[in-house]
């Protein structure tokens, strides 16, 4: 049995984290039921669906929900797309370049390593 202090503690924890696990869970329900039923149809890469679950892993419920919906705004008919990633923390920024292991997956998969390309010109910097 964990001391009273302890157990406060957890739950204290437990429901900090709760919003941020709740949106993670719901974005990763939607990549899994909504998201094969469209196919690849979002002008920006990552997806919007992965951006959101980038940004709220690294910046938590409310500023990566800011983020998401920031990032919504701007996927219309009107807009060219392209490359924009969420962007990294310090902490994930040195994760990420220090220990690829331990860097939660969503982060590796929407930051490939850019290979340089046939005329021989390096790579892009990783943003």
């Amino acid at each position: 049995m964990q001391p009273p202090a302890a157990a406060s503690s957890s739950a204290a924890r437990f429901l900090w984290a709760l919003p941020q696990k709740s949106l993670i869970g719901l974005l990763k329900a939607y990549r899994k039921v909504v998201s094969p039923v469209y196919g690849q149809v979002c002008r920006f890469f990552p997806s919007c669906s992965a951006y959101a679950l980038e940004a709220v892993t690294i910046h938590g419920a409310v500023k990566g929900t800011w983020l998401a919906v920031r990032r919504l705004s701007r996927c219309h008919p009107w807009n060219d797309g392209g490359v924009d990633h969420v962007p990294l923390s310090p902490y994930y920024e040195r994760l990420l370049r220090e220990n690829p292991a331990g860097t939660p997956r969503i982060i590796v998969l929407n930051h490939p390593e850019i290979p340089a390309d046939d005329e021989g010109r390096p790579s892009g910097p990783r943003s």
